[in-house]
């Protein structure tokens, strides 16, 4: 069994002098993410000044990991950029079903992630900017479809 008797996580450096761990989204959490369009996203400066932005290029890479195509962030960008954490929250209008992810994010100008991104975003719109990618790697999932699970640290 992975440390700590965890299932479904991951070991992955996050910069050299510290060890996260990486949860994996569900095909239920997969499920639910698919029935959104636009992803509220939240960060915080530095200071602790919050910003919630929505954003529309948002998908899954990977069990551990959200790419973020950046148009036109600003406040998120710098955000990020200075403290590296980050929130989603998504659900399922149908059933009421809904997530909150948690993770540090990466940002990328360059390098065949960034390449990908900005082929598609260019793909949907030739005037979108696609000025960076911004990669999430999940470290925390919370239940909050309405109920008493809601807040319930789920991954």
């Amino acid at each position: 069994m992975p440390q700590g008797g965890l299932p479904a996580r991951s070991l992955h450096a996050q910069r050299e002098s510290e060890v996260v761990l990486m949860v994996k989204l569900t095909d239920e959490m997969k499920a639910v993410f698919a029935k959104n369009k636009i992803f509220p996203v939240a960060t915080a400066s530095k200071s602790g000044v919050p910003n919630v932005a929505p954003i529309a290029f948002v998908q899954i890479a990977g069990d551990d990991t959200i790419w973020l195509g950046d148009n036109y962030m600003v406040k998120t960008l710098a955000n990020v950029k200075e403290n590296p954490k980050m929130a989603i929250h998504f659900w399922d209008p149908d059933t009421k079903k809904c997530f909150q992810v948690k993770g540090t994010v990466e940002v990328k100008t360059s390098g065949p992630d960034y390449d990908k991104v900005k082929a598609m975003i260019k793909a949907k719109n030739e005037k979108y900017p696609a000025k960076s990618l911004l990669v999430l790697k999940i470290t925390e999932v919370f239940e909050c479809t309405p109920g008493p699970g809601a807040g319930k640290k789920v991954a």
